[in-house]
């Protein structure tokens, strides 16, 4: 079995969950300027470009504001 690290979901093959993650609700990315968490196809129309999905947030760039959830860190 294969689960979703976001929502928990199991799926029966790899291939499933790869496809599964492209859509997944609970989302993979985040951004560090708002604090929205979303899935890559939200960010993204072509792979390379990155923006945050929020309509008034000007948060851009993978690696810059756009992170992946476990990569972000919390300050104190």
């Amino acid at each position: 079995m294969h689960t979703c690290r976001n929502c928990n979901q199991t799926f029966a093959t790899a291939l499933a969950l790869a496809l599964h993650r492209d859509t997944c609700a609970a989302g993979d990315l985040l951004c560090r300027r708002c604090g929205a968490r979303f899935a890559e196809a939200e960010a993204t129309t072509d792979g390379w470009h990155y923006q945050c999905p929020s309509e008034d947030c000007a948060g851009a760039g993978r690696g810059e504001d756009i992170v992946a959830v476990e990569e972000a860190q919390i300050q104190q």
